[in-house]
C-alpha cells in the first residue's frame, strides 16, 4: 500500500527489481507476487495493506510494474489472487470466503488488473479459495473448472501456468480432504498444487492425483498439459539446480537504502 500511495511507476518498477534481487541472491526463483487484489472492502483482514490501492487503476498500475521489475531480473513472478480475493470479509486461512457480486462487477473492477498482466504476458497467476457465487456455487476458485477452465483459459485466454494458494489452509481442509482438492483441482486445469504445511499431505495429495489417473478420473493429456507448462516456463527462464554463490548481503543493502533514500527525502514523504 505504501508503494502505491507514492504513486510512482518508476519507483514501483525498482522495488520489483529489488524484490527479485534479493530473493535471488539466495537461489529463489519464483515469487508469490505481485498481489493484484483491490483492498475494497475495509472489513478485508487477509488483504490488507498488501494492497496496492484501493481502486483497479491503481493496483493495476503498480502491480503490473512489480511484475515486470521481478521478470526484468530473471525471477518468476505469480499474480494473485483470481479473481480477486479483495472484496472479502472473511480470510482464506482460517475459512471459505465468499464473493457476492455478479459476473458485470467482477469483470469490471476485481478481473482489470489481472486482465492487464494477462495482456503483458504474466507467466504465472495464483488462485484463490474463494466462493465465487455467481460463477460457482459449489466449488472454491481453486477447484472450479468453471473458473479456471472457463473464466481464466477460455475467456480470459490465458495459457501460463495456474498455481494454487495453499491446500492447508482452512477454506480448503474444513471443506474438503486434501487428496479430494489436488483432485478436483487438476481437473479445473490447475498446473501446480501447493501442500505448504505437513510431509504427510503433500503425499496424500500426490498419491491421490496418481490414483486419479490410474483410474481415469483425470486424463493423462491433463498432466501431460501442466509439466508442458511448467517446463516451458523453466526453459524461458533457464531455470536449473546449480547452487549460487554466497550472497553480497552489503550490496544488496546499499541498492535498497539507494532507492529506499529516494522515497525518504521525496516530496510525497515530506508532505505526509
Amino acid at each position: 500500500m505504501s508503494v502505491g500511495e507514492i504513486d510512482d511507476a518508476a519507483f514501483t518498477y525498482r522495488i520489483g527489481r529489488l524484490l527479485a534481487a534479493k530473493i535471488k541472491a539466495f537461489g529463489i526463483n519464483m515469487d508469490f507476487a505481485p498481489v493484484l487484489d483491490i483492498f475494497s472492502n475495509p472489513n478485508n483482514t487477509v488483504i490488507g495493506d498488501r494492497a496496492y490501492g484501493t481502486t483497479p487503476q491503481s493496483v493495476e498500475k503498480h502491480g503490473i510494474q512489480v511484475m515486470k521489475g521481478l521478470r526484468d531480473e530473471g525471477i518468476v513472478a505469480v499474480v494473485k489472487h483470481f479473481p480477486g480475493h479483495g472484496d472479502t470479509d472473511a480470510d482464506s486461512h482460517y475459512g471459505l470466503p465468499s464473493v457476492g457480486h455478479n459476473k458485470d462487477r467482477l469483470a469490471g473492477f476485481e478481473l482489470i488488473p489481472f486482465r492487464k498482466a494477462f495482456s503483458e504476458d504474466a507467466d504465472a497467476v495464483m488462485v484463490a479459495h474463494i466462493l465465487v457465487e455467481s460463477l460457482d456455487r459449489d466449488l472454491p476458485a481453486s477447484l472450479s473448472p468453471v473458473i479456471i477452465g472457463g473464466l481464466l483459459r477460455e475467456e480470459m485466454g490465458f495459457d501460463g501456468v495456474v498455481i494454487t494458494d495453499d491446500m492447508t489452509m482452512r477454506a480448503i481442509t474444513d471443506n474438503f480432504d486434501i487428496g479430494e482438492a489436488a483432485v478436483r483441482s487438476v481437473v479445473a486445469g490447475s498446473d501446480i498444487i501447493l501442500v505448504c504445511h505437513g510431509r504427510d499431505r503433500q503425499a496424500e495429495a500426490m498419491d491421490a492425483v496418481k490414483k486419479a489417473v490410474e483410474e481415469g478420473v483425470i486424463d493423462e493429456a491433463r498432466i501431460d498439459e501442466s509439466v508442458a507448462r511448467i517446463l516451458k516456463l523453466k526453459e524461458k527462464y533457464g531455470l536449473n539446480d546449480n547452487a549460487v554463490g554466497y550472497p553480497d548481503v552489503d550490496r544488496l543493502n546499499e541498492k535498497i537504502e539507494g532507492v529506499l533514500s529516494k522515497w525518504y527525502n521525496s516530496k510525497w514523504y515530506n508532505d505526509n
